[in-house]
């Protein structure tokens, strides 16, 4: 049972130290605790656990602009992050974990900005006894940089029905075009405290062990963590079953 509520709003926009900290948070969080981590990347693709770099983004184009690669701990798909998104992790113990309690915060944080909003799907990962939930708000994103630098599977997108996918997702602001970063931060903390009915601790860096933080970061900001044993292929063929995706991609 959820006791204790923290809260932490990164500063830093560096995408491999944002990854370390929200590693460190769930791998660290206290018994009956929830922590609310908010963060932001600069210009930057994050790819899924599994993922193969090249296949999912134009890597190249991306550092020639000066972009970033990172790949975070859980699985799913590639995204892009600018300093529109807002993204978020709830932290807890297992034990504790309430996929739909925790999406509520989300939902009671838009609508208290006076933007419907409502549940739908499910994205989540268990791990070691201890749970996050993560994700991305986006507020002002360059919805233009999604489409060039990410290269999602082709069958995958036509399984997914691109037409209607693109229908739903827009920018907060266009329903809300004065709401800037701080203030959807604010009221995800305040949603927070209001779905849990506890008053949220504030956290800093100062309580964080600065040299575990400091060892994720390597691996988090190494080539072989982002890009793997995986190398660009001069052929890829793709099939979508009912139970998956399959893909057989050969070097020549």
């Amino acid at each position: 049972m959820i006791k204790h509520l923290q809260a932490f709003i990164g500063a830093g926009t560096n995408p491999h130290r944002n990854l370390a900290i929200e590693e460190y948070l769930t791998d660290t969080v206290p018994e009956d605790t929830l922590i609310v981590y908010l963060w932001q990347n600069r210009h930057t693709v994050v790819i899924g656990r599994n993922q193969n770099a090249w296949a999912e983004c134009r890597t190249a184009e991306l550092e020639r602009d000066g972009g970033t690669l990172a790949r975070r701990l859980s699985g799913g798909g590639a995204v892009y992050h600018d300093m529109g998104n807002l993204n978020f992790t709830f932290s807890l113990r297992t034990q504790d974990y309430d996929l739909r309690r925790q999406q509520s915060v989300i939902v009671e944080a838009c609508r208290s900005l006076g933007i419907p909003a409502e549940i739908s799907g499910r994205n989540d990962i268990l791990t070691n006894g201890c749970s996050f939930h993560n994700g991305t708000l986006l507020l002002s994103v360059d919805m233009a940089n999604l489409g060039k630098y990410l290269t999602p599977s082709k069958v995958k997108l036509e399984s997914k029905g691109v037409a209607s996918v693109r229908s739903r997702v827009i920018n907060l602001t266009e329903l809300r075009p004065s709401l800037t970063v701080a203030e959807m931060a604010d009221a995800m903390v305040k949603a927070a405290e209001t779905v849990y009915g506890l008053k949220a601790s504030m956290l800093s860096e100062a309580d964080f062990d600065e040299a575990e933080i400091e060892k994720r970061y390597q691996r988090f900001s190494s080539f072989d963590w982002n890009y793997g044993k995986s190398v660009p292929c001069t052929f890829e063929c793709a099939r979508r079953f009912s139970w998956g995706e399959v893909t057989v991609q050969l070097l020549v």
